[in-house]
């Protein structure tokens, strides 16, 4: 085995993901930059190296050869890489993962993060709920954005709750993040003053065209039904009983918008800005879901 430098080795696994056509979207966009997180974790190298300046360092065989098996791991299996190193990263916040729960991208970190909601908000906003809440993230970043709110974080899986569990203690947040067991919003009286929620909503279709790499993630937290919005109709349903007056809904739909707009076609709705467009997370008031 020759001996390489670390910039020619995340180039070979670059471009060994590539050939092996493994799918991104848990963290990584791409081939290489899913090889400079794979191969910087199996070295013990902080994810934020400057490459630049790493780029001439040599790699023993054996670094060689643990980077080319995780590499390989990654392709016979198709699990997504968070699942491999058991940590994703959302708005530079780091959390741990495992397979019980769905890999963290919520695009309503984005919004929590960058200050689009704080307009609806106000000094009243001290009840904020994480429906679907996962690996417990987007709880998490709600009580780091806002330290004088208390965050409740509800699941219908218990292995989902373990792994939030784990988010909740690992950033001290016991004091201020309550993780509940919740059939949507049936074990949750409220009232809460901001509603985030992350649902099932991929359709039938898009379920059966999925990646394995989608596969690998629970199927409880992706399936939405035929259209992808069984749960999201529930939700509505049901929400405005457990807001207070003013309060808010932050709802990702992802690439069900057609879909969303066809189920509530005269919902009052207020589109956010992500990076990935202005047709993926909305926000709804208390009053636009009384109408409905």
């Amino acid at each position: 085995m020759s001996t390489l430098n670390l910039s020619a080795l995340i180039a070979q696994s670059a471009q060994r993901l590539t050939e092996s056509n493994v799918a991104f979207g848990h963290g990584t966009q791409s081939a290489f930059d899913e090889a400079v997180w794979l191969v910087l974790w199996r070295l013990d190298l902080p994810l934020d190296t400057d490459l630049d300046e790493v780029a001439d360092q040599a790699i023993t065989p054996e670094q060689q050869a643990a980077c080319t098996a995780l590499i390989e791991e990654r392709i016979a299996t198709r699990k997504p890489a968070a699942y491999l190193t058991r940590e994703a990263w959302l708005q530079g916040v780091s959390f741990y993962i495992d397979e019980r729960a769905i890999v963290p991208r919520s695009l309503i970190a984005e919004v929590l993060a960058d200050g689009t909601i704080d307009a609806w908000l106000s000094e009243q906003t001290t009840q904020v709920l994480d429906l679907c809440t996962g690996n417990g993230s987007l709880a998490v970043l709600a009580a780091l954005a806002w330290p004088e709110v208390h965050v409740t974080g509800a699941d219908i899986s218990d292995d989902a709750l373990a792994v939030a569990t784990i988010n909740v203690e690992r950033h001290a947040l016991q004091e201020r993040v309550n993780l509940v067991h919740s059939d949507g919003l049936s074990a949750l009286a409220g009232p809460f003053d901001l509603i985030l929620c992350n649902p099932p909503y991929v359709c039938q279709a898009s379920m059966d065209a999925l990646p394995a790499e989608y596969r690998a993630e629970p199927e409880l937290a992706l399936a939405g039904g035929a259209d992808g919005m069984d749960f999201v109709r529930q939700l509505l349903r049901d929400a405005p009983a457990r807001m207070t007056e003013n309060a808010v809904l932050v709802l990702e739909i992802g690439n069900e918008c057609e879909h969303f707009e066809a189920a509530f076609p005269d919902l009052d709705v207020a589109w956010l800005d992500t990076s990935s467009g202005e047709d993926q997370v909305l926000l709804l008031t208390r009053e636009a879901l009384m109408a409905l």
